[in-house]
Parts: structure tokens; C-alpha cells; sequence
């Protein structure tokens, strides 16, 4: 089930975030949701970071998309 929560950010960031496609959006949200959800485990930085990139894979998203992502958006 998902649950909308706030978080504060930069204001550009906000506006990028606002003003970028749906699919981006998703994938931003998706990758916020992994990375949130492997933190909230007692596990090593490098752990958690290698299963936000196993994970974001898994649902889609690869290097090329997100480098598209980053680009559009900042």
C-alpha cells in the first residue's frame, strides 16, 4: 500500500521535480521509496546502495534513463 509522505528540499529541486514527466517522476519516486526503505535497515552504506541499484534495475530503470532523468531535470 503506498502512503504519501513530505519531504523538504532545495527549491529547484522541488520545481525539477514538479515540472518533469510522469515517468520521471515515477522513477524519482520509486528510487526515493528503495533508498528510504533500505535505510531504515541496520545495514552498511555499500549494502544499501548496491540493493537501491539491484532494486531500480529490477522496476526498470537503468543507467541511461537516469542519467536522461538527471539531465532534464537539473
Amino acid at each position: 500500500m503506498l502512503k504519501p509522505i513530505a519531504l523538504q528540499v532545495e527549491a529547484p529541486i522541488a520545481e525539477a521535480f514538479q515540472n518533469t514527466t510522469p515517468e520521471n517522476r515515477q522513477a524519482l519516486q520509486t528510487l526515493v521509496s528503495i533508498f528510504l526503505q533500505c535505510v531504515s535497515q541496520p545495514t552498511p552504506l555499500q549494502k544499501v546502495v548496491q540493493e537501491i541499484c539491484s532494486d531500480a534495475q529490477q522496476k526498470g530503470l537503468t543507467p541511461e534513463i537516469l542519467e536522461k532523468i538527471l539531465k532534464d531535470d537539473f
